[in-house]
């Protein structure tokens, strides 16, 4: 992969401050920024991911209520009551 030059202004302390923060961790500036940029990216694909993902499990949703494949409130009361009872079952005994 070839690389490119990536310039921005920053305020001169800020610059410093930065490049003396990376030498203290036995690093270059350039490094840190390298670094930071990969994990922002990483980041935004985790996210966009997890939206596409939580959006394709809301369509599912919705087809499923379309097509009348509900379950009532009763059931699902009921077998979260058996969840709770058995829980404390468990951290009590």
């Amino acid at each position: 992969m070839a690389d490119s030059t990536f310039t921005f202004r920053v305020e001169e302390d800020l610059k410093s401050a930065f490049s003396e923060a990376a030498k203290a961790e036995d690093q270059t500036g350039a490094q840190l920024i390298r670094r930071f940029m990969r994990d922002y990216v990483e980041r935004q694909q985790e996210q966009a991911d997890h939206d596409a993902w939580f959006r394709r499990q809301v369509q599912a949703g919705l087809q499923s209520a379309n097509a009348g494949l509900l379950i009532p409130g009763d059931e699902v009361e009921a077998k979260f009551a058996e969840r709770r009872a058995e829980t404390l079952r468990k951290l009590k005994g």
